[in-house]
């Protein structure tokens, strides 16, 4: 399980478990599991999803941190899909 934190400038979105994270990098989309290698990566535009369970957030800008199963989304601006 993943551990997994958003957070804008306005607040703190979301922070709890999630199977996997899959976020709009800037080149592409990134899918992240439990066991991932440590990364660091920007963040475009579009529909970050957290697993299973149905919570989406719209995000624009910002960088997404991988390390020890612990997953950081400090994004420019985001709001729940």
């Amino acid at each position: 399980m993943l551990t997994v934190s958003i957070i804008s400038p306005e607040a703190v979105l979301f922070e709890g478990t999630a199977e996997s994270v899959v976020a709009p990098a800037f080149d592409g989309e990134v899918g992240i599991l439990t066991g991932h290698a440590p990364m660091v990566t920007l963040l475009g535009r579009g529909e970050l999803r957290l697993g299973t369970n149905g919570n989406r957030f719209e995000v624009e800008g910002g960088f997404l941190q991988v390390l020890d199963d612990v997953v950081r989304v400090v994004t420019e601006r985001a709001r729940p899909a």
